[in-house]
């Protein structure tokens, strides 16, 4: 009888703890719990007719219920690509099929990226904070994390110029940098398009590739879309920047459809790793996914979710000006687009203690720490304001500021 199987687990594996965000949303099974935490789309913006229509369209036509219940190709549906070429092309990206893979979700793509790079002790440059999603995927081949605070305009560049000389003289380079330029996820910074072209100009300059994660770039309330990172690369001919996204924030999360991008062979290599991995992405999400771009006026829809996620936004922002005075001592965020703000509380509050005080009261967030890769500020929370009602926004922040007061 085997009695310590933690000794056989790798390496690699042995003190993986998973991701801290599924952990946490244990504790809300309460249904008078009020979630900011996950960061969830509101099902009020799913396009429940479109997928009925879709659905019904796709298993009717003849033959084709066998192929949906078939293995598919491997780097994605023929249909699907070339509608996903077409979406890239209205953000000044032009690639060919060679150039992209589909992926079964956002954080596939995170796993292929860090599975593709990684090897032990290796370096990744990142915000601080960052995705926690990112953080656990690359965690996983056990690097180094190393960080850099983020400003109110998106990434430090000189402050990731500064590490990469530090690190230079130790006789080490990061694999990649990796950012989130559209609506950070957690703080919803967005990245100015001077940081843009700053931090292409340090990716040359030291042959260092950019991963840029776009889960949320279609989702803006306010002011002019900034060009992406990999079209402003593609411009200037750098082939450096390996795109990640998902349908999941966009369409639904349902779905579990989401694509990379980037250098033919870093295609083929992730590609490779998908064949050994979890092989297929299932063909009837991925025919709903062309149907959504090709059929259901994804660019109504993108209007629609806008005018609907500003305006809980504006609620939740204009409730946190009228709760959290300057002498509390609390400030946040005021992002652009996007589904997430960034709180910041007095330093002597830690967030994950206030976490579960704050089920006490109802109400749920996400404690800061989990953002970090490595020391961790703990004064911070993400909030989540897409999937409660406007009603229980209001709420919410009424029973966290009740909760804080009680420290």
């Amino acid at each position: 009888m085997i009695k310590n199987w933690n000794a056989r687990y790798s390496d690699n594996i042995k003190d993986f703890e998973g991701y801290p965000i599924g952990k946490s949303l244990k504790y809300l099974k309460n249904p008078e719990i009020i979630s900011l935490a996950g960061g969830l789309p509101s099902p009020d913006v799913f396009q429940r007719s479109g997928v009925r229509i879709a659905t019904e369209k796709i298993l009717k036509e003849d033959g084709n219920l066998n192929k949906v219940m078939q293995y598919s190709a491997i780097p994605g549906e023929q249909g699907l690509v070339n509608a996903v070429l077409d979406f890239l092309k209205r953000d000044n990206i032009n690639i060919d099929a060679k150039n992209l893979l589909i992926t079964t979700s956002g954080q596939l793509g995170l796993d292929l990226t860090g599975r593709l790079f990684l090897n032990k002790d290796d370096i990744v440059l990142v915000d601080r904070p960052t995705f926690a999603g990112a953080i656990v995927a690359f965690q996983m081949e056990r690097p180094q994390i190393v960080g850099v605070d983020i400003q109110e305009d998106g990434s430090d560049v000189d402050g990731f110029r500064s590490k990469v000389l530090e690190l230079e003289k130790e006789g080490k380079k990061p694999k990649f940098i990796y950012v989130v330029p559209d609506f950070q996820n957690p703080t919803g910074i967005t990245m100015s398009l001077e940081k843009r072209e700053a931090l292409l100009d340090l990716s040359y300059e030291f042959d260092i590739p950019i991963v840029e994660d776009s889960p949320y770039r279609d989702l803006r309330y306010y002011g002019e879309t900034i060009p992406a990172i990999f079209s402003l690369d593609q411009k200037r001919e750098g082939g450096n920047v390996i795109g990640l996204y998902t349908f999941s924030k966009l369409f639904c999360p349902g779905m579990r459809v989401g694509f990379n991008i980037g250098n033919e062979s870093v295609i083929e290599k992730m590609t490779a790793i998908k064949e050994g991995n979890i092989l297929n992405t299932p063909k009837m999400n991925q025919d709903i996914c062309q149907a959504f771009l090709e059929e259901m006026n994804y660019l109504g829809h993108i209007e629609k979710c806008n005018i609907y996620y500003r305006d809980k936004l504006e609620v939740f922002l204009k409730t946190m000006d009228e709760t959290f005075p300057p002498e509390t001592g609390v400030s946040w965020t005021k992002p652009d687009g996007g589904l997430f703000l960034w709180v910041t509380l007095p330093k002597h509050i830690d967030t994950e203690k206030l976490f579960f005080e704050a089920i006490k009261y109802k109400v749920a967030f996400v404690p800061g720490w989990q953002f970090y890769g490595e020391n961790p500020s703990n004064n911070h929370m993400r909030i989540n304001f897409s999937f409660a009602s406007k009603e229980n926004l209001i709420e919410a922040v009424r029973r966290l500021a009740e909760c804080i007061k009680a420290q």
